[in-house]
């Protein structure tokens, strides 16, 4: 199995995956600053800054233990989001995986398109048995998202963080490399 330090280009019809840069980070600030990001992604209380993000998205390509990989329209090249694969367990072959696309590139197919370039990449190419993520129960953009893609809901967090007063469950969510390749066996 390869690791997690080898930065690909991915290319679909809609999106180009590629490789961070530092010059990203200010795009990438804006997109984490959209409200719709915020409600789906992370608690408000994160203590992010112009500067952390920055450095963050400057060290990612040195990274062996995550695939950090940008978001583009592939029409215009146009950075729109991110994609992850992280917290890489080599020895039982699985990663979490999370994703974030914000406005200019919602309600296009680019999240459904790049979830599934790197899904795939992960198994085809790295060989991984399991990917799996957490999203909060009512971002049901996102869940569609990854029911189409092939991931299984395996059970809920109930309340498990709080948004404005109100409590939100996690949805847990997997899917494994033998239901990938008989879901895109299918599909060609």
């Amino acid at each position: 199995m390869r690791s997690f330090s080898v930065k690909p280009t991915l290319t679909g019809d809609k999106t180009v995956l590629r490789p961070f840069t530092g010059a990203d980070a200010d795009t990438m600030w804006e997109i984490i600053e959209d409200p719709e990001v915020e409600r789906f992604t992370f608690s408000p209380n994160n203590e992010l800054t112009l500067e952390r993000v920055r450095s963050w998205y400057a060290s990612l390509s040195d990274r062996p233990d995550r695939l950090d990989l940008a978001v583009t329209d592939r029409a215009t090249g146009e950075l729109v989001g991110e994609v992850v694969l992280y917290e890489w367990d080599p020895h039982a072959r699985g990663c979490a995986f999370r994703t974030l696309i914000g406005p200019r590139g919602r309600d296009r197919g680019i999240g459904t398109e790049a979830t599934r370039l790197i899904v795939g990449y992960g198994f085809e190419q790295l060989g991984l048995h399991r990917i799996e993520l957490g999203a909060y129960g009512h971002n049901h953009r996102a869940l569609r998202v990854y029911e189409k893609v092939g991931f299984v809901r395996e059970g809920i967090r109930r309340e498990a963080q709080t948004r404005n007063g109100e409590w939100l469950d996690e949805v847990l969510m997997a899917v494994l490399d033998h239901e990938w390749a008989a879901l895109n066996s299918t599909a060609r």
